[in-house]
């Protein structure tokens, strides 16, 4: 894939806003006792990889993600941007970058991002089935080279098992009439489960979708989900990555849904807080456990898609970033 393939692969959301939130644990300070250091959780077309090299010219960039071609789209368009870089691509998951960046024994990394979103390019490219907008195989992953596809997860679920995931991974309220259809028919092409799921949703569901929204869209959510074990391999990221941060440094991740949110949000309320002692001990404020770890000033809320990025960028109206910060070392 060449460049001018590499800059259709996949378009960022909030590129800005991640330049803006992870850049003062970039920007160049003090000479320090290593490489600075950014780690891209998912590489996708290289987008905020690019932005953050010609921004913060960071001496090491580690990249990872799930699919080969984006790897390739990205290796096209950031070889050659910071000639003092050194570049890590490298083909794994969230749940196993931590093993990777042990082996090589990166032991602090000044900024993380998490990308959750599913590229551009993958939806896009029919032949890929996450999408219903053309008629392909039912495959939905996002790393080829291993898994079940999504025609095979199907067939080794029965209609209770099926309506949990849709519940769960789509928050489909029609779970248990999708699911029953799709047992029985066993669709085998994106648009044949589409048609499936239309037939098999309630009108009162189908008046609440309208025109606009396609009746299989959380159905193809929740099994895209499944497929690829989305939410495990979240909960492994932000288990692993807040202990990799420096002093100073900081974690971005950017969800796409409620449900990603609400993991990311959870977990790093956690890691803002400590346990209080008992009541009634006498302890000294000083002396009062402390979290590592803080929510930066002004993005407690986190930071979503303004109406410019949204109107250029459709993808972009439902992204939100939240930030995660480790606290600088006392003086």
């Amino acid at each position: 894939m060449g460049a001018a393939q590499a800059e259709e692969f996949h378009r960022p959301v909030l590129v800005e806003a991640v330049c803006g939130a992870l850049g003062p644990a970039l920007a160049s300070g003090p000479k320090k006792s290593r490489p600075r250091r950014y780690v891209d959780l998912t590489l996708g077309g290289g987008g905020h990889a690019k932005a953050v090299l010609e921004r913060f010219a960071p001496e090491e960039l580690w990249a990872f993600d799930r699919d080969r071609e984006a790897l390739a789209a990205a290796r096209a368009k950031l070889e050659g941007l910071g000639a003092d870089t050194r570049l890590e691509l490298i083909h794994a998951p969230f749940s196993e970058a931590d093993a990777h960046l042990r082996a090589a024994g990166v032991e602090q990394v000044d900024a993380v991002l998490a990308d959750l979103g599913v590229s551009s390019w993958q939806l896009d490219a029919i032949e890929r089935g996450f999408s219903f907008r053309g008629d392909a195989p039912l495959d939905m992953r996002m790393d080829q080279s291993r898994g079940p596809s999504a025609a095979e997860l199907l067939e080794s679920l029965d209609a209770a098992a099926l309506a949990r995931i849709l519940r769960e991974y789509g928050e489909e309220p029609d779970a248990e009439r999708i699911a029953r259809a799709i047992v029985e028919k066993s669709p085998r092409s994106t648009l044949a489960l589409a048609l499936c799921v239309r037939d098999a949703m309630s009108h009162r569901q189908l008046r609440k979708l309208g025109a606009r929204v396609n009746p299989a869209t959380r159905t193809f959510q929740a099994l895209r989900i499944a497929v690829n074990a989305e939410f495990d391999e979240i909960d492994a990221m932000l288990a692993t990555a807040p202990s990799w941060l420096a002093p100073g440094g900081r974690l971005g991740v950017i969800s796409f849904h409620s449900l990603e949110d609400a993991r990311v949000k959870r977990a790093f309320r956690g890691r803002t807080r400590v346990e209080a002692p008992p009541a009634g001990l006498p302890v000294p404020a000083r002396d009062l456990p402390q979290a590592d770890f803080e929510i930066p000033r002004g993005l407690n809320k986190g930071v979503d898609a303004d109406a410019d990025e949204t109107a250029a960028n459709p993808r972009a109206r439902s992204a939100r970033l939240r930030v995660l910060a480790r606290k600088e070392s006392p003086a």
